[in-house]
């Protein structure tokens, strides 16, 4: 039976809300649980000083940071959202895979390799390299933990939607117990692997999520003679038979011109911006080694969101976009109804489990980010002011992580039923506002000076989430008659004023507006650290103490 054919069926019957076996599902989702789970209590075996929890010892090569790099990058938002994003609405969904290859070019020129050299274990460690370190510190952390929670949002509900798809739970309850179970498995990730843990799963989660989207293509490429041509005009016209629009024509999900070019300047900008992907700059011994470690990302990366043009036109046309908005998961449901319409339980349950494995590994990085921040930037330097002890610091970012992980099950139980490639746009959003310009700054302008800093990322983050709350992304879309639940988180009401649904477009230029603003009203400059500072970046000379100056 189909899974257009399961999902129509009587609402009685249970195979109306199940696809797949259930039991081979929970199956193949514990031996993946188990497997990485031991990788992680094995790495955790020497984190017992900060620059093994938070850098993984530095230990990694080029190409391992780079495959990591690529399965923190390849999120739930990829395989998930932009299959689903695809699937709906054909050209305007892929224009996220564009946007999110593209961004790599920002990091690889102007960030990767710096920010390795000046850093130590944080962005904040760069920020505040030749700036008063308190104000920096509290600003950076800040916004890192804003970004990562925004990130944390789209993972968490993209978790719920998938085990209630597999396991046939169409219940809120059901769903949000789902999200508290993968909390709990990431917070033991982090507690215990802290980045060395982390990075391995991350490793082992890329090479199996590009090898299933790359079976899952060639398949899927294989019904239609292997011409991809012949795939997208039948999927074009399985659309239009269904009362649906032509896949290929742009405007499906962006009317509005304004709103894709805010869209487009996020995802671009964003990636340079975002906390989790610079702190993993810092676990290769060189420069040098960054900068190979994102040339195997761009690489694998690129293959991937190719996969996703193949996946989410074959869903289209295989699936059918009625049978993926009304599954449970909803648009995030496209890749596992689609490998269920190719080899059946099996590969459902294999795709699933992959699907899974990337969601805890994402959110895993996200957390041991922010925790880091809060012990590293807050607790240490602020807290303590730089006294604390290794062992101390690697306490209080456990608990941290702890205390995050609730936090990011409850933030994930609002963000149920989301289309999560849009949940982490607003997560680059974020990050190009409030961390790019400051970054940017920090490394390229001699003048830059800490009012800069301050009202570049505070600016920057409180413009862009005001805009976002005050958006048709929080409240105000009209109902989907599919679906009959509006696309806007809250339901029922209506108060949004800001018309786009990113923010980027008012929010980036703002932030770099205000950091410069900030610096040329203020006199304070150090041209002395800025000296160094140069060297540093360019040398990597003395970066393991570029946070005790």
């Amino acid at each position: 039976m189909s899974a257009a054919a399961l999902l129509a069926a009587p609402a009685f019957a249970p195979a109306a809300t199940t696809v797949g076996n259930p039991a081979i599902n929970i199956g193949i989702f514990a031996l993946f649980v188990v497997v990485t789970l031991a990788i992680v209590i094995r790495a955790s075996r020497n984190n017992r000083s900060a620059a093994e929890y938070y850098a993984g010892g530095r230990a990694f090569t080029g190409r391992q940071n780079g495959i990591a790099i690529a399965g923190d990058y390849l999120s739930a938002a990829s395989f998930l959202g932009i299959a689903g994003a695809i699937a709906i609405n054909g050209y305007d969904g892929f224009l996220y895979s564009i946007g999110f290859l593209v961004a790599w070019l920002v990091a690889l020129l102007l960030v990767a390799e710096l920010l390795r050299n000046v850093g130590k274990y944080t962005m904040a460690d760069v920020l505040s390299f030749r700036l008063r370190q308190r104000p920096v510190r509290i600003a950076a952390a800040t916004s890192t933990l804003v970004v990562s929670f925004f990130y944390l949002l789209a993972q968490m509900a993209g978790a719920g939607g998938l085990v209630a798809l597999l396991l046939g739970i169409d219940g809120a309850l059901g769903q949000r117990l789902v999200i508290v179970v993968v909390g709990v498995i990431m917070i033991f990730y982090v507690i215990y692997g802290g980045m060395k843990g982390t990075t391995w799963v991350q490793i082992i989660k890329a090479v199996l999520l590009i090898i299933g989207a790359g079976v899952m293509t060639l398949w899927v490429l294989g019904k239609f003679g292997l011409n991809l041509s012949t795939l997208l005009g039948d999927a074009t016209t399985a659309s239009q038979s269904a009362g649906g629009k032509d896949l290929m024509q742009p405007g499906l999900q962006y009317k509005n011109p304004i709103d894709f070019i805010s869209l487009s300047m996020a995802l671009v900008l964003g990636t340079a911006g975002l906390p989790h992907v610079l702190m993993r700059f810092y676990t290769v011994p060189t420069s040098r080694e960054a900068r190979r470690s994102v040339v195997w990302a761009i690489w694998l990366i690129g293959i991937f969101y190719l996969f996703t043009l193949v996946l989410g036109f074959g869903a289209a046309d295989l699936v059918g976009s009625a049978a993926i908005k009304a599954a449970p998961g909803g648009v995030n449901s496209a890749a596992p109804l689609l490998a269920f319409e190719l080899g059946g339980e099996i590969l459902l349950g294999i795709i699933s489990a992959v699907a899974f494995a990337t969601i805890l590994a994402v959110v895993a990085g996200l957390t041991i980010t922010a925790s880091a921040s809060l012990s590293h930037d807050i607790y240490n330097t602020v807290v303590k002011k730089g006294t604390a002890t290794p062992e101390e610091e690697v306490k209080v970012a456990r608990i941290s992580a702890l205390v995050l992980g609730a936090v990011a099950i409850v933030g994930g139980i609002f963000a149920l039923g989301q289309n999560i490639a849009f949940l982490v746009a607003l997560a680059f959003a974020v990050a190009a506002s409030a961390n790019l310009p400051t970054i940017l700054y920090s490394l390229f302008w001699k003048r830059f000076n800490t009012r800069g800093a301050l009202w570049s990322i505070y600016g920057g983050l409180v413009s862009a989430i005001t805009l976002i709350v005050f958006s048709p992304v929080v409240s105000g879309k009209a109902v989907d008659p599919v679906t009959k639940k509006s696309p806007s988180m809250l339901q029922g009401v209506d108060f949004h004023w800001f018309p786009l649904d990113n923010p980027g477009i008012i929010s980036i230029p703002l932030g770099f507006l205000l950091g410069w603003l900030g610096t040329v009203t203020s006199k304070e400059y150090n041209a002395a650290k800025y000296a160094e500072m140069e060297v540093r970046s360019l040398t990597g000379h003395g970066a393991e103490g570029a946070s005790t100056h």
